[in-house]
């Protein structure tokens, strides 16, 4: 009995190729795909631009299920709203 040919299946979050994409990615010259070290490939992934904002301290803090739901009610961001905040009170604390 003969297999069925899948139908090919499309990814929006995942787009073919296109020329231009190939010509941003990353070469390594002479090497054929199969013979990427790991060494090879972490030197791609931890080439980072410079920071645009000051870095900020990742930190855990425990806060009441109310707070976390007011902030995340607002949409993405709401992190950073959290950080404006204490922000505020705490230049008010300051003077």
């Amino acid at each position: 009995m003969p297999r069925k040919l899948k139908e090919p299946v499309f990814d929006d979050d995942n787009p073919e190729w296109t020329e231009e994409d190939f010509a941003k990615a990353t070469r390594f010259e002479g090497v054929k795909m199969k013979d990427l070290t790991p060494a090879m490939l972490a030197t791609v992934r931890n080439a980072r631009g410079p920071q645009k904002a000051p870095t900020k301290i990742a930190v855990s803090i425990r806060l009441s299920p109310d707070v976390v739901a007011h902030f995340k009610a607002k949409g993405p961001g709401w992190q950073a709203r959290i950080d404006d905040a204490l922000r505020k009170v705490a230049k008010l604390k300051a003077s």
